[in-house]
């Protein structure tokens, strides 16, 4: 069994989930359930004439908030099918207001007999909203929509058509189904089974109709897929593929769509399961078969895990280079689309999926011995991860500005492309897929021609190994870790060769967890253990291929928590021996500006924003702030209510050094929301997120976080730190010097008022290293007070 660890497919399990509204509506009228009386928009839904039914309503609809229910349910559900993320939730929104003011009409006209749209549509914009977010991977808010719709079920009444057509039924089947899968893909245990056991036992209703039995099964096998619950899932089978079928069946037309919309992921369910059970031969035939299909590669979302799982097969048998083309085929579907989410959503679990793959092909490139591929690859995989970070970025700033609108207008095109791709409509797939296919290609051409630093936050560039080569000076070795938390690999970069090796390091998060909190106690000497343990892990098993006192080291997940220059040896420790900087990739070199000249102003600091609550008052950090702009010439001070964001946007152009004393907040689950917190004002609200830096030009030489109470105890994937700092960089900085934990005042003053005086008269890094030092060998030795500072980016 490989030692890369198996994750959750839940990308497939998404898709599924997209057969949703429509689909049983469709089976419920046509099988005695109910009688059919629809409109004109309503038969280009049953016909799946999505574009056709967007365009009437539009034409229709000028003024969402003057149009009525009845016909803003129809456009709802139009996006919704169109995978029109933004239109829909603006679309809902106004929906849900309808209701509240009395408005909760699904049709025009109180029908008598049941129909395509419910009579009563209360709990419909929450099901809808529930089912896009579940989408977009924002489990916490499907959950929270689902909950709200099975909560209106309980304090409405439905009319008795509706009850008729069994929609008392449906809805409650519908929300249960989406609450329990869920809480599967979230990983809630407890939850997933008390709403899989209420799922279950939901009755059907006196006319026990069979299409609603079938919605039932399939939201049953969806939970049981998420949970991995495989064996169930297979010993369903006969139930869950015909429910599937006849759910799916009446939404798609033309062979090709059948297939990838039906016949595909009913296979791929079963062929997963297979795989999953441990009865390969079998899911080998499956997955086969699946691939001979020439209609296989237009479900994007699919076809790359069956590729991946044929790898494993593959690696499994022996034959390695066939895995090997295998993990490589599924890299290039995963990297051929920018990820299409539209809200600020955790990409964590999903990102994690698509990292497996890399982390097959690096394993076995490394086994053979082929390091600068391995090393490519390791380089794709976070720029992978960084673009899954930034796909609900819309914009970006830091270039002229019209022609950085330009760049966003070819980015909503890109968007547009892709999603009309992820559209549920009656298109022709293949047709579909060439024209989004070269769409895409045009437009992600045209944004690498025109910057290509915005190029790498989009999509995923190769860089070629000789060319990062060439970008390290010849006194330089770069250290790049990359893999999981119980195996990893190193790779060991000059400007002359590379090595590649595989670091046994099981419980890694675990062990540096234990060393940051006790480097953080400064009573506590059991750092020195910890700090040796990691050295002979991550260190020793590598140090003679180091030929160099420079070090740049390129951390990978939990090791982005890490401080380096504190591991310890019989020697002492690393910020005796090399002299370190840290960067997000080693790619990222291509992008790093250097030093800037003619500005203006020197120094801008802020300290001690006024936070309005005295607990979070920094006295320490406003003297540091003040000491530091004390000694230099042409800077300027902003403390208390003064340290604004908008005074950062107005000012911050014009300065070489920028510093922050201020608090700081990090959320690895949604890392664009981690930001500087500021005071606030009229114009801003006093937050300098993450996100909001890939809006700004900052050209500054140098941006300090110095005293950012940064909340990195809880050491998570990195996705907080890459984020962060690679916003700086692509912001304009060219160097960012940033801190681990909380340092105390004292310590920080000393090392600030060092570095400043020490940059003139050498380079940043030498600078850091030579302020350390003197807080080490002349304040206190213990690292708590000197070692939680780094230096991203360039050095000069």
């Amino acid at each position: 069994m490989s030692l890369m660890s198996r994750k959750l497919d839940i990308l497939p399990i998404r898709s599924f989930f997209r057969f949703s509204v429509i689909a049983i509506l469709l089976l419920i009228l046509n099988s005695g359930c109910a009688h059919i009386v629809v409109s004109k928009q309503e038969r280009l839904l049953v016909k799946t004439h999505y574009l056709e039914a967007e365009k009437l309503m539009e034409s229709k609809i000028k003024d969402y908030s003057s149009a009525e229910s009845p016909d803003l349910i129809i456009l709802c559900i139009t996006y919704s099918k169109l995978k029109k993320y933004n239109k829909l939730f603006s679309c809902l929104e106004q929906l849900e207001s309808n209701i509240k003011k009395g408005d909760n009409r699904g049709v025009r006209s109180w029908r008598k007999t049941g129909g395509q749209i419910p009579n009563d549509i209360t709990p419909f914009p929450h099901l809808l909203k529930a089912e896009a977010y579940l989408e977009l991977g924002n489990y916490g808010k499907a959950v929270e929509s689902a909950k709200k719709a099975h909560e209106l079920l309980m304090t409405i009444q439905l009319p008795l058509t509706d009850r008729l057509a069994g929609w008392d039924t449906r809805y409650k089947i519908r929300s249960l189904s989406l609450l329990a899968l869920c809480y599967a893909l979230n990983g809630d245990h407890n939850n997933v089974l008390e709403y899989i056991d209420r799922l279950e036992n939901a009755p059907i209703g006196f006319m026990g109709c069979i299409p609603l039995k079938m919605e039932k099964s399939l939201g049953l096998a969806k939970a049981y897929m998420a949970m991995r619950e495989y064996d169930k899932v297979l010993s369903n089978k006969e139930k869950f593929l015909y429910a599937f079928t006849k759910v799916t069946a009446a939404i798609v037309l033309g062979d090709a769509n059948f297939f990838a919309f039906t016949t595909l992921p009913k296979q791929f369910m079963m062929t997963k399961s297979l795989y999953e059970t441990g009865r390969i031969k079998e899911a080998k035939e499956g997955y086969d078969k699946l691939l001979s299909n020439p209609n296989t590669k237009y479900i994007g979302e699919l076809y790359w895990p069956i590729l991946f799982d044929r790898g494993k097969i593959a690696q499994a048998e022996g034959d390695l280079e066939e895995a090997i083309e295998f993990y490589k085929k599924a890299i290039s579907v995963i990297e051929a689309q920018r990820s299409t989410i539209n809200t600020e959503a955790s990409k964590i679990g999903f990102v994690g999926n698509k990292q497996e793959v890399y982390g097959f092909l690096v394993e076995q490139l490394i086994e053979i011995g082929r390091y600068d591929e391995a090393f490519e690859y390791a380089e794709r995989a976070k720029a992978r991860a960084l673009v899954d970070i930034l796909a609900s970025k819309k914009h970006f700033g830091g270039g002229e500005m019209s022609g950085q609108n330009r760049l966003n207008a070819l980015l909503d095109n890109l968007e547009e492309a892709e999603l009309n791709n992820l559209a549920q409509d009656d298109q022709m797939l293949p047709q579909k897929y060439a024209n989004t296919r070269s769409v895409t290609v045009q437009i992600k051409k045209r944004i690498s021609q025109n910057d290509p630093n915005l190029a790498s936050l989009v999509t995923v560039t190769s860089s070629d190994t000789a060319d990062i080569q060439q970008l390290l000076p010849s006194n330089e070795t770069l250290i790049e870790y990359y893999g999981t938390e119980d195996t990893l690999f190193a790779f060991i970069v000059s400007r002359f060769g590379i090595k590649g090796m595989k670091l046994e390091v099981k419980g890694l998060r675990q062990k540096v967890e234990a060393f940051r909190e006790h480097i953080m106690d400064p009573g506590s000497y059991q750092f020195k253990a910890d700090g040796q343990a990691l050295y002979e892990k991550l260190i020793k098993p590598i140090e003679g291929m180091i030929a160099s006192k420079n070090l740049t080291i390129v951390p990978h997940g939990a090791l982005h928590y890490l401080p380096f220059n504190a591991l310890y040896s019989e020697r002492g420790y690393l910020i005796d021996q090399y002299n370190i900087r840290v960067l997000p990739s080693a790619s990222v070199m291509k992008f790093l500006k250097d030093r800037p000249e003619g500005h203006a102003w020197n120094l801008l600091a802020f300290g001690n924003p006024d936070l309005g609550d005295t607990t979070y008052d920094l006295p320490g950090a406003q003297k540091e702030a003040m000491a530091i702009t004390k000694d230099q010439p042409k800077s300027k001070l902003f403390i208390r209510k003064q340290a604004t964001e908008t005074a950062l946007k107005r000012f911050g152009e014009q300065f070489r050094y920028i510093h922050f004393a201020t608090h700081g907040t990090f959320d690895a689950e949604k890392p664009l929301s981690s930001g500087l917190l500021m005071t606030g004002d009229g114009e801003n609200d006093g937050t300098l997120t993450v996100g909001e830096l890939y809006e700004l030009h900052l050209p500054a030489d140098l941006v300090t976080l110095s005293a950012c109470e940064t909340a990195l105890g809880k050491v998570a994937n990195g996705d907080d730190v890459i984020g962060f700092n690679r916003g700086f960089l692509y912001a304009g900085v060219s160097s960012i010097v940033s801190s681990l934990w909380k340092v105390a005042d004292k310590a920080t003053s000393i090392l600030m008022q060092q570095f400043y005086k020490s940059l003139k008269e050498s380079d940043k890094r030498s600078a850091l290293r030579a302020a350390q030092l003197k807080v080490k060998n002349s304040y206190n030795a213990h690292p708590y007070f000197w070692a939680a500072f780094q230096i991203t980016g360039s050095v000069e």
